[in-house]
């Protein structure tokens, strides 16, 4: 073998583990209602600069069932996710969801780009490996998804953020914004057999996060994190000093097991009456501290 012969095959063998490595790392699709609140802003943003994953694309959900929703809420999710992926320089792809909650009767899929991406990208995945998909509002277009290719129930992971869990009691109820915005998509989800795993509200609300802290280590350090601040200080409630960043734990949770505990509890009859994971403790500073850190490095990357 010649030296030439060596090298190539010494260069071929190192390209073959590096697309190893990258096919290891888990494939996620983060499902957004990005317009709705402030820390949903954070959460994709956080994700997007995640060197955990590879992220397939950022889809947009719904919450039309909201009496603050704003016309074509899904639209102005897709709009949003736009705007974080460009400030920070990512052609990652973004797709539009279905514009309103499942339909009540025949066909009642949404039928849309988002459905159809995750079918594409749960039967792309290798044997034994799942697709997860970070549900951070109503579940429609995972529910949509299954309802159109049920096939792909064993080839995807949902992780969602929704409902409330009483670890004491076992109660556990249905009753809040994420659920409300898509009650038929809910009970699809959880009464089929995909893989599920859910951060209860009680649960994320660990993650509390001060504006003036928020303001002390982003300030002027990027255009998004100038994004970020604004969205804080012009959403619904612009004077809160505090907020609670559900949709980041969820996000981080993922991203890093180690900073979250799951357990496995049993559903009510309603919802399956069948195992799920569900998360019971955050470490909420781990996951504020990273937040900061992550987007810091990134920024000095792209300066």
């Amino acid at each position: 073998m010649t030296r030439n012969d060596l090298l190539k095959l010494t260069i071929g063998l190192s390209v073959g583990c590096l697309a190893e490595l990258a096919l290891a790392k888990p494939v996620v699709i983060v499902d957004a209602d990005t317009a709705n609140e402030v820390d949903d802003l954070f959460a994709v943003a956080r994700a997007a600069v995640a060197s955990e994953w590879n992220l397939a694309s950022v889809t947009a959900a719904q919450w039309q069932a909201s009496h603050w929703s704003v016309p074509k809420s899904m639209e102005e999710s897709h709009r949003l996710n736009q705007m974080i992926l460009a400030h920070l320089g990512q052609s990652t792809p973004t797709y539009r969801g279905g514009p309103d909650r499942l339909y009540d009767w025949g066909d009642q899929a949404q039928h849309s780009a988002a459905a159809y991406e995750i079918i594409r990208q749960a039967k792309a995945m290798p044997s034994g490996q799942k697709l997860k998909v970070l549900a951070l509002g109503a579940l429609t277009n995972v529910a949509s998804a299954l309802l159109i290719e049920p096939a792909i129930g064993d080839k995807v992971a949902v992780y969602w953020l929704g409902s409330q869990y009483d670890f004491s009691s076992g109660t556990h109820a249905i009753d809040d914004f994420n659920c409300m915005m898509d009650m038929q998509a809910l009970f699809k989800i959880f009464n089929s057999t995909v893989e599920l795993h859910v951060l209860p509200l009680n649960v994320a609300s660990a993650l509390v996060m001060d504006f003036n802290t928020v303001r002390q280590k982003l300030a002027g350090k990027h255009p998004l994190a100038d994004f970020l601040l604004q969205r804080w200080q012009q959403h619904i409630d612009p004077l809160k000093r505090e907020r609670v960043v559900w949709d980041l734990a969820l996000v981080s949770a993922v991203m890093r097991p180690d900073w979250a505990e799951e357990t496995v509890i049993t559903t009510p009859a309603l919802l399956g009456g069948r195992q799920i994971k569900m998360y019971q403790s955050i470490n909420a500073r781990a996951i504020e501290a990273d937040f900061y850190s992550a987007l810091s490095a990134y920024f000095k990357r792209q300066s």
